[in-house]
């Protein structure tokens, strides 16, 4: 237990120097500069580890004894009479492109976060607990607009720019119903604040006249997920795996903060207009239903499919108004190999990944739905004295939304490094 407790201390202490060596990108630019985070409540962070980042996001019906499975609770029953502590780090390259009167406008950004600390422990031999926190969303953007104001020859722009997010710590329990199935739940406290501001300036007589507003929602609340899986055996060497997850729809609990301020070149012609201080509501956050099958030989080989709805239609703003969202999809498939999991020589132990995902998200831009098409990469080096340790890479490239009309399309290459630490707690001494 003491050995352990060094190695979550060291691991947790260099994933802090990592993110405040880079705390001005991770703070002010979160995963990077995405217009589309703008709508509904942010952009949503991969729910799977660095291992299942590898693997095309797939995560609902496999499961290993070495790594934690963040996304089907169920699955942490599977987990041997190790403990695990997880820290996954994430970083990401983005170039935005927009076509905009004839021509073409780029940009490129970076950023990154500290992807999740988990931790997961046996109560016994059939039930299984994890501790995580997790983002969950992020939102960060800022936008500029400039046109002429309607019979006039003067020229309006607008600024629009959002930041925050919200994160979720979970406890999850797993149990192990019968030798083959498998049930679980996740409870989830959402945290955080997503502030929106924007200003509308135009230049009249050489006086610069600006209007703002600031919006700013903070939210709190507990959120569900069920989860369920079946592991038959189909020979000596193969097991299929077939899992589902379900997330109710919940309301969740938001106050909002409204501003306006309107200013003359630079000063207040009146005392800011405060249309709503601690507003207390609720956005209503649809309902996800997920599913998934693999096939598995003997901790060798695993590949498999994954499938997921959610119906964003039905998301409702603090206000109880259409969040302009529609349903989303999508579809992953992954591999993952090991040469002999039951080898001692280093290289049989290396575990290589690839996967693929598509997503239809649920962002409409003049009446076409945004995709997210991606492929990934990843491997797992054993480390430690009985190798049972590991530190992964995963990468992931992509482009969401394509160059058509005022769609803008984002191409990026997100880098997610993982580190597992496993090792027997609560093991009586026996003195020989």
């Amino acid at each position: 237990m003491l050995r352990i407790y060094r190695q979550v201390r060291q691991v947790i202490s260099s994933s802090l120097l990592a993110v405040a060596a880079t705390s001005p990108v991770v703070w002010a630019q979160s995963l990077g500069n995405s217009p589309y985070s703008a709508l509904g409540i942010g952009d949503m962070y991969s729910e799977g580890n660095v291992t299942n980042m590898g693997m095309g996001g797939i995560g609902v019906s496999n499961a290993s004894p070495f790594y934690l499975n963040l996304q089907n609770p169920a699955l942490l029953a599977r987990r041997s009479r190790f403990t695990v502590f997880e820290v996954g780090l994430i970083a990401q390259s983005k170039g935005l492109s927009q076509n905009i009167n004839n021509g073409r406008q780029s940009q490129r950004n970076s950023g990154g976060n500290l992807g999740y600390l988990a931790l997961a422990f046996p109560a016994n031999s059939r039930w299984n607990i994890s501790l995580g926190l997790r983002p969950y969303t992020f939102v960060n953007y800022n936008t500029q607009q400039r046109e002429l104001v309607p019979g006039t020859n003067f020229t309006a722009e607008y600024n629009y720019k959002g930041e925050g997010g919200i994160n979720k710590a979970t406890v999850s329990n797993g149990v192990r119903v019968t030798k083959n199935i498998y049930v679980g739940v996740d409870a989830s406290f959402l945290f955080g604040n997503i502030t929106h501001s924007s200003d509308s300036r135009a230049l009249i007589s050489a006086e610069d006249l600006r209007v703002n507003r600031l919006s700013r929602t903070t939210y709190s609340d507990i959120v569900w997920r069920l989860g369920a899986a079946w592991r038959p055996k189909l020979s000596d060497a193969w097991t299929l795996n077939v899992g589902a997850t379900y997330d109710p729809q919940l309301r969740i609990n938001a106050r909002q903060t409204d501003i306006y301020q309107t200013t003359l070149s630079g000063q207040a012609l009146a005392a800011a207009d405060t249309i709503r201080l601690n507003s207390n509501g609720h956005i209503t956050l649809p309902q996800q239903a997920r599913f998934g099958i693999s096939l598995e030989r003997n901790n060798t080989l695993v590949f498999g499919v994954d499938v997921g709805f959610q119906q964003w239609s039905l998301y409702r703003t603090p206000d109880n108004k259409p969040g302009n969202l529609v349903d989303g999809m999508n579809i992953a498939a992954g591999i993952e190999y090991t040469p002999k999991a039951s080898s001692m020589r280093y290289r049989d132990l290396i575990t290589y990944r690839a996967g693929f995902q598509y997503n239809q998200m649920p962002y409409r831009v003049n009446g076409s739905q945004i995709t997210d098409v991606s492929g990934s990469v990843g491997l797992s080096l054993p480390l430690g004295a009985y190798l049972v340790n590991h530190v992964t890479l995963s990468i992931v490239g992509g482009q969401r939304g394509v160059l058509t009309g005022t769609q803008i399309r984002e191409q990026y290459v997100r880098f997610a490094l993982g580190f597992s630490l496993n090792d027997w707690w609560f093991r009586k001494q026996v003195v020989d």
